[in-house]
């Protein structure tokens, strides 16, 4: 997995710098930021920089919350400043985002950057580290209740969203018909039910990406599977009910487990990247 570096997303250079030898090691600890996951390591480093005064970003590396992109911070072997008192002994990641309760706000994305993260650094150590969340060294609700339980759980990777694997195409069958569109959503985010986090898109409520709504994505999938072949549309064999209305249901979640399970992908009725590509780029058999 790759660690997107200072100089790739424009870090200050720090005012000063204090190492960390390995053996000393032996913590590492789980951040979770107030902001928006739009919010990017720039600007948190200015806010610890010109605010609170810090020399530099507080964390050795950071986490967004949708894309699970890792950014580094002080990285591996310098003093962060992100828990004062224990900065020496925990290698500090953030997760940057917001923890609303009820909702999973951390994607499969993040969390499974996270446990990279936290297996890259017991290779280092050539032991497990211990796993904390802020608040288990500090005064303070830091990571917040759902990413804290899920450090407590062992930092389990299971979900919904769990990454497809790569499609196995046919390897007899005409070309897919049509031009190929490009998956319209953000990294990490699929359309499925309204009732799922942010990243999950369900046409309901009429969200824009790359200049058209939700719903007009959504029904062009399901128009290029009828292109392949498939029975779709108001009163046939899928989506016979509301139709090819762009607003996911039970419809589209049955219309996408039946093209996964023909696909030989992961099934779980959500459309996410390798679905969306699969409908474009996999031969008709």
């Amino acid at each position: 997995m790759d660690i997107i570096s200072r100089a790739e997303w424009g870090a200050r250079a720090p005012e000063s710098r204090d190492t960390v030898p390995w053996s000393k090691r032996t913590v590492l600890m789980g951040h979770y930021s107030a902001a928006s996951a739009t919010q990017t390591p720039r600007q948190i480093q200015d806010y610890h920089m010109r605010v609170r005064g810090w020399s530099d970003v507080g964390y050795n590396f950071l986490i967004n919350s949708i894309t699970g992109h890792i950014y580094e911070g002080r990285g591996w072997t310098t003093l962060g400043s992100h828990c004062a008192g224990h900065n020496t002994e925990a290698i500090g990641v953030c997760i940057i985002g917001k923890d609303q309760a009820g909702r999973q706000d951390v994607s499969d994305a993040a969390r499974r950057a996270f446990k990279w993260l936290y297996d890259e650094a017991n290779d280092r150590k050539g032991r497990r580290l211990t796993l904390l969340g802020h608040r288990d060294r500090g005064n303070t609700s830091c990571p917040g209740d759902e990413i804290y339980a899920w450090l407590k759980a062992g930092l389990p990777l299971v979900g919904s969203s769990t990454p497809q694997p790569k499609p196995k195409p046919p390897t007899a069958g005409r070309p897919a018909p049509g031009t190929p569109i490009a998956f319209p959503l953000p990294a990490g985010w699929y359309f499925g039910p309204a009732s799922g986090p942010d990243y999950s898109v369900s046409g309901l409520h009429e969200r824009y990406f790359r200049g058209r709504t939700d719903r007009a994505w959504l029904r062009e999938w399901a128009t290029q599977l009828s292109r392949r072949g498939w029975s779709v549309g108001k009163g046939m064999r899928w989506l016979g009910g509301a139709g090819n209305d762009g607003i996911y249901g039970p419809e589209y979640r049955a219309l996408a487990e039946a093209f996964q399970r023909d696909q030989r992908l992961h099934v779980d009725g959500l459309i996410g990247r390798n679905t969306w590509n699969a409908a474009y780029r996999n031969p008709v058999r």
